[in-house]
């Protein structure tokens, strides 16, 4: 979608991986509910959805040029490094599938926050 890409492609490379991340942390939330070790895992489900919500946020303001793209890309970043640590520290392998693709969607996003891309 050509409107929403800058010179580098960089944004949409954001935008996807945001989104992407967000499902699977969705996903992920919805697989763990099925867990017998559930009560182990709250704080894994806790930034599960807390990590998904970020990452819808963040498509929705870099998709519209938002004047606080950079910073909310920090934030998902962020968000993204710490729902991996967390997903990390379970052995199914939609656990770790998680936490790669949150790795994924954190590097996107320092990547944004580090180019030369400006709202304009």
């Amino acid at each position: 979608m050509d409107m929403v890409m800058d010179k580098t492609g960089l944004l949409q490379i954001c935008i996807d991986a945001c989104s992407k991340c967000a499902q699977t942390c969705y996903e992920c939330f919805n697989a763990c509910l099925s867990e017998p070790d559930l009560n182990a895992r709250k704080d894994c489900v806790s930034i599960l959805v807390e990590c998904a919500m970020v990452c819808q946020m963040t498509v929705s303001i870099m998709s519209m040029n938002g004047l606080f793209s950079k910073e909310q890309c920090e934030l998902c970043e962020k968000i993204c490094n710490k729902c991996a640590e967390e997903c990390a520290m379970f052995k199914d392998e939609y656990c770790k599938k998680c936490a790669d693709i949150c790795l994924t969607c954190a590097q996107a996003c320092q990547n944004m926050t580090h180019s030369q891309y400006s709202v304009i």
